[in-house]
């Protein structure tokens, strides 16, 4: 009894210095973060993203259950709305990201972080505070997924990657908006201007489908985007 309540003990502490360490790590890093974001909305705290990531797990163990019984939703005017508005904010991204990066002398193979208020960089840094919202948006892609019953589409790559994108381009945000992070984002927001642009043709009826053959390509873009990443 006595060996137990030690151990006990021991881990307790050992838990207790965890928290105390990531607390005092955590209060370290603020203060090499980067001053010009600090301010800007959802970058003071990670309580926000923490939160909303959090309800999108719920959701996604909630929204099936919620659904089992029911018939799935159409969604039709929301999906066409929604793809639509993700095609003006993917263009809004990559064209700053395209347009400051040239401006600023940007080098597409290794560019470091320039913390300076420079028009160029700050507008580098804002297109990529756009882009970490955009990441927060596209959680309702699993949503609209769930409401319109196609479980197939919610595999744990989708959900892996919408989780992680919003936190870790928060952390982004937060201590490194530039440099060589401007150049995905700039790659990736582009591939979803065409990306959301098919899925709002498709939401608008069959009538569009002879307007989609190019389906094919956009998929091996995709997968051309994803093996240059790796």
């Amino acid at each position: 009894s006595r060996t137990l309540i030690t151990t006990s003990s021991t881990a307790m502490e050992a838990v207790t210095h965890l928290v105390n360490d990531t607390v005092e790590f955590y209060k370290w890093s603020l203060t090499i973060a980067d001053k010009r974001v600090e301010n800007w909305p959802m970058m003071s705290s990670p309580s926000p993203t923490l939160a909303i990531s959090c309800l999108y797990l719920i959701f996604l163990w909630a929204g099936p259950r919620y659904m089992q019984d029911r018939q799935p939703f159409t969604l039709r005017k929301t999906l066409i709305v929604y793809n639509f508005s993700m095609v003006v904010l993917n263009f809004y991204i990559a064209k700053e990201l395209l347009l400051a990066s040239r401006a600023a002398g940007y080098s597409y193979l290794c560019q470091p972080v320039n913390y300076s208020n420079d028009v160029n960089e700050v507008r580098i840094a804002s297109a990529l505070w756009w882009y970490y919202i955009s990441k927060g948006v596209e959680f309702l892609d699993t949503v609209f997924f769930i409401l319109r019953k196609k479980f197939n589409q919610v595999s744990f790559l989708h959900v892996y990657h919408h989780c992680t994108m919003f936190i870790l381009w928060w952390i982004g945000i937060k201590w490194v908006p530039g440099g060589q992070s401007f150049f995905g984002a700039t790659i990736n927001s582009s591939i979803h201007v065409l990306m959301y642009g098919y899925y709002g043709m498709a939401a608008l009826g069959p009538h569009m489908q002879k307007y989609l053959w190019w389906k094919k390509y956009l998929t091996i873009i995709q997968m051309s985007v994803v093996f240059v990443k790796c």
